[in-house]
């Protein structure tokens, strides 16, 4: 399908105060107001307009979020130290999931920056509703249509070529109401700080490895070195109808297409990457003593995938792809009542997931990758909330039943039970001092490519998946202290500690079945907080120290660091209202070295680094708004994302790094009406 040149460009702009249970972050933003369990951050179009990439926007923000650098768009996040499946990501109360088993198309990738109204993120497994969420929650919240008539128009340029064009449009009565939007983007290859396109890191990485045929197929061919580095078209309309007074109805459809995405350390680029989302909810309110909301959900989210050899050397030999398809469809009823003088919720939620994937050479089939794997889900679930003198109180209970199933004959399906629980409380010392925990359980079964993958025909064909693996359990718990400072200053420390049972790591040394459950310990804390120094002039900041560890080593090896944990990282920003039309912001992002890794598994050392960036936005006129930055101001040639061997990449001695990108300028022009 194609798209039509449309919708606006997005920003993520955040103080980095988030909290420990459920932290808003609304997108675009300068003024910040929070309490105990949220950070409403204002949307101000404009505010940050690098690319449509929300991991790369949320890693520059949060010192708790780290990226998984891909490509030049579609990356993924680590949360506390997790990724994959161990953060649960929905989207407008939707869940998808990527189709490519080598993460190149991530959840969050699915949803533009630019599209989003904010994000509610829960630290840790404190939520029922939701199928999976075992150390956090991410809930993106698309834009909502507007009474009246309201549109924008964006114009983005960057450094390498980047281009963006985005329109929107949102309008209507009170009862009725239309948002309608779209864009288009591309870029050329980043250059690293040492001036190196992606294509010319895979040949720097080749010729330290001239002797590995493997490394050398993976050049790119000499047509395609300085192709474009991806190609991205979105389109979303949405629909919010108020039938009655207690009857509202709402309902999204989101398309995103991408086209040639380049991923450097891997063998394989994505020729095309298109998901469709759809959501609908319905409420009904004010039933009577048995009912103050009634809450019906259904979303339905597909994902095609096709990725292969198609620009590097090796195709001259032959074209190898893996063709996946994703789909998942679900949805929840709930129930809301005054009880007990708090608020009680419960309620019954299902999906089924497919994963599908074909290998192929030269156009012609060549083998499973992952022989259609279902996951059906069914779950009853419970949540009280309530509050009591100085307490905050909310308690909740699930009940899980899964069953996981293959086409692969041979293998027989995996049923799955899990009873999970949490409290949560906050204590109100004061008007300026809160104390706030909380201890539970939750779980998360395995994904179909730990269960059953298959390395293609030319690598053996290989079951890599482990068909026998258990699910994984969190048990968890976290304290933390905010302090408010006469509305001039707040601080905030928060710590966590995670027993996690039959955590699902990868084991490089075992030649299949490659995937196995083991025990392990993960604990970290943080401390952020924000300081206005006067009306003009505000500081915001925060740092993240994670440690884990596996309870023994994994079949032959001796290491027991857990794979994923990023060193301490601080994120620190200064914002300056130069005038009643704009404002100029400098940011550090900041990270220590590398000194505990999974070597046994791929990961190596990473040095420290620390990066820079500048931005600036003035409203030109009451509809017309600039901003114009500066990332990586020195250029610093650095890497973030380590090279845990569950990841297909390069390897010669050790996998391929992949630089992060150099010294990037960018302005965006966005008029509104």
């Amino acid at each position: 399908m194609k798209i039509n040149k449309m919708v606006m460009c997005g920003i993520l702009s955040t103080a980095a105060a988030l909290t420990l249970h459920a932290e808003e972050l609304a997108l675009s933003a300068i003024e910040v107001q929070e309490s105990i369990d949220t950070t409403v951050v204002k949307d101000v179009s404009g505010d940050e307009v690098r690319s449509a990439d929300l991991a790369d926007a949320l890693f520059k923000l949060d010192p708790d979020i780290q990226i998984i650098r891909r490509s030049g768009i579609a990356n993924d996040i680590i949360l506390r130290g997790m990724r994959k499946d161990n953060i649960n990501v929905l989207i407008d109360g939707g869940k998808i999931y990527g189709g490519c088993p080598n993460r190149m198309d991530p959840p969050i990738s699915h949803v533009l920056a630019s599209n989003v109204d904010h994000i509610i993120i829960k630290e840790g497994p404190y939520d029922v509703e939701h199928f999976g969420t075992l150390s956090g929650l991410m809930d993106v919240e698309t834009k909502a249509p507007e009474a009246g008539f309201h549109g924008e128009g964006d114009l983005n340029i960057g450094s390498w070529g980047y281009r963006k064009i985005g329109a929107s449009a949102s309008g209507g009565s009170e009862k009725l109401r239309l948002f309608v939007g779209g864009s288009t983007e591309t870029s050329g290859q980043y250059e690293d700080g040492d001036g190196k396109t992606l294509a010319e890191q895979v040949d720097a990485f080749a010729a330290e490895n001239p002797t590995n045929p493997k490394i050398q197929g993976a050049k790119f061919k000499p047509e395609y070195h300085d192709m474009k580095a991806y190609k991205k078209d979105t389109a979303m309309i949405k629909l919010f109808a108020d039938i009655t007074d207690s009857q509202k109805v709402k309902a999204s459809y989101t398309i995103n297409r991408s086209k040639n995405v380049l991923y450097p350390n891997t063998p394989m680029d994505a020729k095309q990457d298109d998901s469709d989302l759809f959501n609908i909810e319905y409420t009904l309110s004010d039933l009577g003593e048995w009912s103050k909301a009634l809450n019906v959900k259904f979303y339905n989210s597909w994902v095609y995938h096709p990725m292969g050899t198609y620009f590097r050397m090796s195709s001259n030999q032959a074209l190898v792809e893996n063709v996946m398809h994703s789909r998942i469809y679900g949805g929840t009823v709930k129930n809301s009542v005054d009880a007990w003088n708090g608020t009680l919720s419960y309620g019954v939620d299902g999906s089924k997931r497919r994963w599908d994937g074909e290998y192929r050479k030269n156009g012609v089939y060549w083998g499973e990758s992952i022989d259609d794997a279902v996951t059906k889900n069914g779950a009853l679930f419970a949540d009280f909330s309530k509050k009591y003198d100085r307490f905050d109180l909310d308690a909740g209970l699930r009940y899980d039943h899964t069953k996981i199933t293959t086409a692969e004959a041979g293998i027989g399906g995996n049923d799955y039970d899990a009873l999970n629980a949490f409290l949560y409380a906050t204590y109100h010392l004061n008007d300026e001092v809160n104390i706030f925990g909380g201890i539970g359980k939750n779980s998360r079964v395995p994904d179909g490519k730990e269960l059953y993958f298959r390395s293609n025909p030319g690598m053996g064909g290989a079951m890599k998946g482990t068909p026998t693996l258990d699910q994984t359990s969190n048990y968890q718990i976290d304290l933390g202290l905010e302090k408010n400072y006469a509305d001039m200053a707040t601080v905030k420390i928060k710590g966590f500690y995670s027993k996690l049972k039959d955590f699902i790591a990868y084991n490089k040394s075992k030649p299949e079945h490659n995937y196995e459950n083991v025990d392990a310990t993960l604990y970290g804390l943080s401390l952020d907080g924000t300081y206005a120094w006067s009306d003009t002039l505000s500081f915001d900041g925060g740092l993240s120290w994670l440690k884990g560890r596996k309870d023994h080593p994994l079949a032959g090896q001796s290491d027991e660091d857990m794979p994923n944990i990023p060193p301490l990282k601080g994120n620190v920003g200064v914002n300056w209202d130069y005038s009643e039309a704009g404002t100029l912001r400098v940011s550090m992002v900041a990270a220590d070295s590398w000194d505990d890794y999974d070597a046994d598994n791929g990961e190596q050392k990473l040095g420290a680094y620390a990066v820079f960036n500048l931005k600036a936005t003035h409203q030109v006129t009451d509809r017309m708004e600039v901003t114009a930055g500066v990332d990586n101001i020195f250029d610093r040639s650095y890497a973030v994302t380590n090279t845990y061997a569950d990841m297909t990449l390069l390897t010669g001695g050790e996998p391929m790094l992949l630089n992060e990108p150099g010294r990037y300028l960018y302005a965006n022009l966005a008029y509104r009406f």
